[in-house]
């Protein structure tokens, strides 16, 4: 702006100069000349700026008039995508209602933002009990507490799969496949993920509530190749199936468990030193019905479970009753109580990464502390799967829960192997305690564990205590509990 100015001053000043010069010199031709020169070079000067700038200002007016004809049909070619994309939503949303796969976005925050037909056909609900609700309410807190860790993992950002058993409202067992894809906003972070489930249930799976599978009905022969001993086991857990109940289908043991067809006992682990300090515990033990109706052996079901897999099931279902069983005792008179609950836990729970997460949630839920709970780990683990173990106590510990090594001394003593990880009591075999008093080796074992666990700061439990010669033995020794027949009976958790 200040250019144009400039020249035209510089212009006028020339001329002011050429006029004062042909006064005072009276028209000298020399000078005059030279004024002349300087004059027209400046006008010719601003001339040739006055052209440039015409000549940039009409090519800038072209830019102008092609950036809004480009504009124009960009606006258009937009309002077309707009159209052509709410006309596809509109499509993808009519197939998305006519799919038979449940559909479901659960934002950042764990609340379904957005659901399918089948979706809330699938969980029996009307679209106000999922649409904008937490996870937690959709699904329930036992279903959203045993996903959690899948959850997690869908908002870290991983695409997750998994199959499920799931009891449904109207009682039946349907197999699951489910999927998590996440889904990245534009700073490439996650927003949130897709939840798609399909049902895989076979055809034959599908019957109503307490009536047997087809195939439990009617069995036909099979010819067995037995090639090693897992196919005399399967042969045997086939078998031992059918007499309780005729359970020989995963979804009919599924059942078993959510109809409360498993109790809960405990069974008494009292300290032998009165004045220790020590409090009471309990073992938790689990007994099916049938095994009391049909006179079956404590834990037969056990190697069913084991074969289709529900044993992380079974765990679980076991530390989420306890655990709400703990939230509602009230200690007398308002004293502390340091009773502690002991559960055993099964190999495949051990390796199950997401049950530490599972606890922490169950023990949330409830207001109850990890301190209540102490998890048995049996000594085949410890020495088979050690850093296996080793992590699984941690994890648990974690959570405030303790620690229990269960068969100890039966094979080898594995101090070794518990030196890397905390571990707050040692159960010595039954099988070494109840031959204790007619074998010195036993009781040479005995003692030296005893020893070796005051040591490492580990209480000791001695279990079979099933005379008061073998408890006053095991006072005498130094064993902090006990826990057997001579000491208290199993009796049910809930009176």
């Amino acid at each position: 702006m200040v250019r144009p100015f400039i020249s035209a001053f510089a212009v006028v000043a020339t001329a002011a100069a050429l006029v004062f010069t042909m006064y005072f010199t009276q028209l000298g031709l020399q000078w005059t000349t030279f004024l002349y020169g300087i004059l027209v070079a400046a006008i010719l000067a601003e001339a040739t700026r006055v052209t440039r700038a015409e000549w940039v200002a009409m090519r800038r007016t072209a830019q102008l008039r092609g950036f809004k004809e480009k504009l124009e049909r960009e606006t258009q070619l937009r309002k077309k995508a707009e159209e052509a994309n709410a006309a596809g939503k509109l499509r993808l949303h009519l197939i998305d209602e006519a799919l038979p796969t449940m559909v479901a976005f659960v934002d950042i925050e764990g609340r379904c933002q957005y659901c399918n037909r089948a979706f809330i056909e699938g969980l029996r609900l009307r679209p106000e009990q999922v649409n904008g609700r937490h996870m937690r309410e959709v699904l329930g807190a036992r279903i959203y507490q045993e996903t959690a860790t899948a959850v997690r993992q869908s908002l870290d950002g991983h695409p997750v799969h998994y199959e499920r058993t799931q009891k449904m409202p109207d009682g039946a067992f349907y197999r699951l496949s489910i999927a998590h894809i996440p889904e990245f906003g534009e700073n490439g972070k996650v927003v949130g993920f897709h939840m798609l489930i399909n049902d895989i249930t076979a055809p034959s799976d599908v019957h109503p509530p307490g009536e047997l599978a087809p195939h439990a009905q009617t069995r036909t022969e099979t010819a067995v190749h037995v090639q090693d001993g897992n196919a005399v086991q399967d042969m045997y857990v086939d078998s031992f199936s059918e007499q309780i109940a005729g359970r020989t289908d995963v979804k009919q043991i599924m059942a078993a468990i959510e109809n409360g067809n498993f109790h809960l006992f405990c069974q008494l682990i009292t300290p032998l030193s009165a004045g220790s300090g020590e409090a009471e515990h309990y073992e938790i033990l689990i007994r099916l019905m049938e095994e009391e109706e049909s006179m079956m052996p404590p834990g037969a079901f056990f190697p069913l479970a084991e074969k289709f897999g529900l044993m992380q099931h079974l765990d679980r279902w076991v530390v989420r009753h306890v655990t709400e069983w703990a939230s509602h005792q009230n200690p007398a008179h308002g004293k502390q109580d340091h009773s502690m609950f002991f559960i055993n836990i099964s190999s495949a729970t051990i390796g199950d990464p997401g049950f530490p997460e599972f606890l922490q949630l169950t023990l949330l839920e409830h207001q109850v502390r990890g301190a209540v709970l102490c998890f048995e780990i049996p000594n085949a683990e410890l020495a088979s799967r050690a850093l296996l173990v080793a992590e699984f106590a941690r994890r648990v510990s974690q959570c405030g829960c303790c620690v229990a090594i269960s068969g100890f001394g039966r094979d080898r003593i594995l101090f070794d192997l518990i030196q890397g990880f905390q571990v707050d009591f040692l159960k010595i075999d039954g099988s070494i305690v109840f031959g204790m008093l007619r074998n010195s080796v036993d009781l040479a074992k005995i003692m030296a564990i005893n020893g070796v666990a005051k040591k490492m700061g580990i209480k000791t439990i001695a279990e079979l205590a099933e005379s008061e010669e073998t408890i006053a033995k095991l006072k005498e020794i130094g064993i902090d509990l006990a826990q057997g027949f001579g000491i208290s009976r199993p009796r049910p958790l809930i009176e």
